[in-house]
């Protein structure tokens, strides 16, 4: 089946069972809007910041144990995304964030409404993107979406160019994620535990803070 990037996005995001997404429109991110809106299975709660976007996606993934998906435009509007993401880092909460970018070939060269934010939001992500061929669009979201759930939970950002949403590739979404780098932890570690174990064990009156 051969897609937009936009729509593969779509696709991925019906894929990992999203059914809700905050956000702003705005003219780099604006082919994904134009097929979201006639996307029925996906609610998109318009925000009135993209700042409220982060913390309302962070708030969902709190409430409901789903990882919560933001959508920001270029330039200002994925800048106002970071306290958010900073906020989901510090408190490892699972989400995705999809940021337009200018087109592949005006990166790098100061174009309107163009900013690194995969530079800015390096020490307040588990990972992040820059998207540069459709073909790898799929798998960049179905790791997005494994990184930000697994092990310590946390934010991924996804930076989307314009030309990339509009580009057209054959879609399918990859059977399992293959990262030989990243080996998340799924248990606890023995020896902490059992460290804590002894001194609630020697306390007189043991206090427990969890969270």
């Amino acid at each position: 089946m051969r897609l937009t990037g936009a729509q593969i996005v779509v696709e991925c995001l019906k894929k990992e069972d999203v059914k809700v997404i905050f956000g702003i429109p705005g003219g780099t991110i604006m082919p994904l809007y134009d097929v979201l809106y006639n996307e029925t299975s996906i609610k998109h709660i318009l925000t009135r910041h993209e700042q409220g976007a982060a913390h309302a996606a962070e708030g969902y993934a709190r409430a409901t144990g789903k990882v919560g998906v933001c959508v920001a435009t270029s330039g200002p509007g994925a800048t106002n995304l970071v306290t958010g993401l900073a906020n989901a880092h510090l408190d490892s909460i699972p989400l995705v964030a999809f940021t337009g970018q200018v087109p592949t070939s005006l990166i790098g060269t100061d174009a309107f409404q163009e900013v690194d934010i995969c530079g800015i939001t390096l020490p307040i992500t588990k990972n992040n993107y820059v998207v540069r061929d459709v073909k790898d669009l799929a798998r960049i979201v179905q790791e997005a979406f494994y990184i930000a759930r697994t092990g310590r939970p946390g934010p991924v950002l996804i930076d989307f160019p314009k030309d990339i949403q509009l580009a057209q590739t054959e879609f399918e979404y990859p059977k399992k994620v293959c990262l030989n780098g990243y080996k998340p932890t799924f248990s606890g570690n023995v020896k902490q535990i059992k460290a804590a174990v002894q001194a609630i064990k020697n306390a007189k009156k043991p206090i427990i803070y969890a969270g």
